[in-house]
C-alpha cells in the first residue's frame, strides 16, 4: 500500500504579475493499492496558456494510466507510453485549434512515475526531477534528472514542434519512497555540484508520510502547501512549486 502527500503553490513572481498557477499534479494508487501513479507538469512561463497545457497533460496521462491499471498490475511498455504522449499532444492541439492558438501557447513539461511491486517506470520531458529511496539503501537517488536547454532557463516541452523529447527509464529495484517535483524546487532539492539529491530536503516529508494512514493524506498535504508558500522557501525561488512525496508501506 502507498501513502502520499501532494501540493502545488503559485510562485511569488506569478502572484505579482497576476498570473495563474502554471503547475498541475495528479497522484493516485491502483485499486489493489500496489501501484502508484504520480504526475507533475509545469506550464512554460513564456506560454500564454502554459497552465492549461500542464492541466491537460496531467489529466490525460493520469487518465490513461488509470484505465490501464484497472486491467493490468504491471507497468506499461514503452510503445503504450508513447501512445499516451501522442494522446496528450493531440488533446493540446485540439485545444489550441479551438482558440486559434498554436500548441506552443500550451507548452508544458512532464514528470511522471508508475511504481508497481516489480518495477518502477519514469517518463520525463524537460526539467523537474524524480528521486527515490530504493531497496535496502537509506540514500536518496535520482531516477530522472532535469534536462535543460542550450541556453539558461530553457528546457524541453511535450508540445515541441519536433516531438516530445521523452525520456523513459525503468528500475527493478524495489522503491520504498518516491518524490516528484517541478523545477521551482530544483535549487532546494538537488545538489547540482555533486549531481545528486539533497537528502535533508526530502527526509522530513517522508518521515511524516510514514506516520500517516494509507492513501492520500489531506492534512499533511495542507501542511506541505503552507511550507511551499513559506518565506524561507519563497526567498530562494519565486517560481511555482509542486511536490509529491509517496511512501510504500
Amino acid at each position: 500500500m502507498w501513502s502520499w502527500i501532494a501540493a502545488s503553490v503559485r510562485g511569488t513572481s506569478h502572484e505579482r504579475s497576476g498570473t495563474r498557477l502554471q503547475d498541475a499534479k495528479r497522484c493516485f494508487s491502483s485499486s489493489s493499492g500496489d501501484c502508484l501513479v504520480a504526475v507533475v507538469c509545469d506550464g512554460a512561463g513564456s506560454a500564454s496558456h502554459g497552465g492549461e497545457g500542464a492541466a491537460l497533460c496531467s489529466r490525460i496521462l493520469s487518465s490513461r494510466a488509470l484505465e490501464y491499471l484497472r486491467k493490468e498490475c504491471i507497468t506499461p511498455d514503452d510503445a503504450l507510453i508513447e501512445e499516451w504522449i501522442d494522446d496528450v499532444r493531440d488533446s493540446i492541439a485540439r485545444a489550441a485549434t479551438a482558440r486559434s492558438l498554436s500548441t506552443r501557447d500550451f507548452a508544458t513539461t512532464l514528470v511522471a512515475a508508475i511504481s508497481c511491486s516489480e518495477e518502477t517506470l519514469t517518463l520525463h520531458v524537460g526539467d523537474g526531477a524524480i528521486v527515490a529511496k530504493t531497496g535496502p539503501s537509506d540514500e536518496w537517488v535520482a531516477l530522472s534528472w532535469p534536462e535543460h536547454g542550450e541556453y539558461a532557463s530553457t528546457t524541453f516541452f511535450v508540445t515541441d514542434d519536433e516531438g516530445a523529447r521523452l525520456r523513459i527509464s525503468r528500475t527493478s529495484i524495489p522503491i520504498k519512497e518516491l518524490v516528484l517535483f517541478t523545477d521551482g524546487l530544483e535549487r532546494l532539492a538537488l545538489d547540482f555540484k555533486e549531481n545528486e539529491p539533497h537528502g535533508p530536503f526530502f527526509s522530513p516529508f517522508s518521515l511524516a508520510v510514514k506516520s500517516g494512514d494509507d492513501g492520500y493524506l489531506s492534512d499533511l498535504s495542507r501542511d506541505l502547501k503552507k511550507f511551499l508558500n513559506s518565506d524561507p522557501v519563497n526567498e530562494r525561488t519565486d517560481d511555482d512549486k509542486s511536490l509529491i512525496v509517496a511512501v510504500r508501506k
